[in-house]
């Protein structure tokens, strides 16, 4: 799998997916997108070998399908891989079945949509967590500048945790993984840098770009294993960025809870608090990409006939982005941290403060 470069034509496409205006100024609003008869609209998608159930990306993205089928009255049909050697053939299917649009999810499955948006290039297609180096007229990417939010949770992680070692590891090394670990790492050196205190980062060297990795975004036990390690050597804050394999950190954190150690997890892609519940009560915070929103946005747009291929990409400005409530932990996060995070978060927006990472798409 190569990896896409994330900054060709992205700078002219840093805004939201805005709310489709459908009526004609001086004269009577025209039937609504939700109100036409889209019966005979098939929207589509194919999740990565994580399934639907990976409470993280793939659920979030599913969750998305399922609203616009709700919205909008069209049919859907899904594919759920087991193995990246499902890709195409499940691909294949959402053709036979005559998908309209076809959501992919996740940088794995970037081969397998370019291969099937040319050989289909009538049909529409929208990839999540993937650009391609040259635009693809029928595959609107749907990407995230997560290390903007990531940057907040290692802030928080740094200024919470009571060992002052905190750590993250990753499933697979590819840019929508490291991305998170990037704004993570630079968030703890804020903190660091600002209050002249030295929290040690396992998992992860931004300058070397080199960390710890289990190898793919299913075996659970693997995170479970690196999680007990990171624990073995001081950290009692960790970030998982492996999809379910995030739930094999959370059990070994529950784990190190109920034998009373005071530790705490912080989720990606969603808020784990909601979607992840069995790790609730060590859930710190959350990185949150609001793929659901996205997803069901672009297949209103095209149900509406206004397909573009100009990659959709989520920032804290446009909240595309952005970090969970605390929860449980509200009360053991200090008003000073509260008010220094929505500080630095107000700068990233203004531009005042760059959050800086190899995959970000700018």
């Amino acid at each position: 799998m190569r990896f896409a470069s994330r900054k060709t034509g992205v700078a002219a496409a840093m805004i939201g997916i805005s709310a489709l205006a459908l009526s004609a100024c001086g004269q009577a609003p025209e039937e609504s997108i939700a109100d036409a008869d889209n019966s005979d609209y098939i929207g589509c998608i194919v999740s990565d070998s994580g399934g639907f159930d990976d409470q993280s990306f793939n659920e979030s993205s599913h969750r998305g399908l399922k609203n616009a089928e709700a919205d909008l009255g069209i049919q859907t049909r899904e594919a759920e891989s087991k193995s990246n050697a499902d890709f195409a053939t499940n691909l294949q299917g959402m053709m036979n079945a005559g998908c309209d649009m076809t959501v992919t999810i996740g940088f794995l499955l970037g081969d397998a949509t370019e291969e099937a948006a040319a050989a289909n290039p009538d049909n529409h297609f929208a990839i999540v967590d993937f650009q391609y180096e040259e635009p693809i007229e029928n595959v609107k990417p749907i990407i995230y500048d997560t290390a903007q939010a990531a940057y907040l949770a290692g802030y928080v992680a740094a200024a919470t945790s009571k060992t002052g070692t905190v750590a993250t590891f990753g499933g697979i090394k590819i840019p929508t993984v490291t991305i998170f670990m990037d704004g993570f790492a630079d968030g703890v050196a804020k903190y660091n840098e600002d209050k002249g205190e030295d929290v040690q980062l396992l998992g992860w060297n931004k300058e070397q770009q080199d960390g710890t990795f289990t190898g793919d975004f299913e075996k659970q036990d693997r995170g479970k294993q690196v999680t007990e390690t990171f624990l073995s050597q001081g950290a009692d804050i960790v970030m998982p960025v492996a999809g379910p394999v995030g739930r094999g950190a959370g059990a070994a954190l529950n784990e190190a809870a109920a034998a009373g150690q005071d530790v705490k997890l912080i989720w990606v892609d969603s808020d784990g608090f909601e979607t992840a519940p069995d790790y609730k009560d060590i859930m710190l915070t959350s990185v949150i990409k609001t793929m659901d929103t996205a997803v069901e946005e672009v297949i209103t747009q095209d149900v509406a006939g206004n397909f573009d291929a100009t990659p959709y990409v989520g920032t804290l400005k446009n909240t595309g982005v952005d970090i969970a409530p605390f929860h449980n932990f509200d009360s053991e996060v200090s008003d000073e941290t509260k008010a220094e995070v929505e500080a630095l978060k107000q700068a990233i927006i203004s531009g005042d403060l760059v959050v800086e990472s190899d995959a970000s798409p700018n």
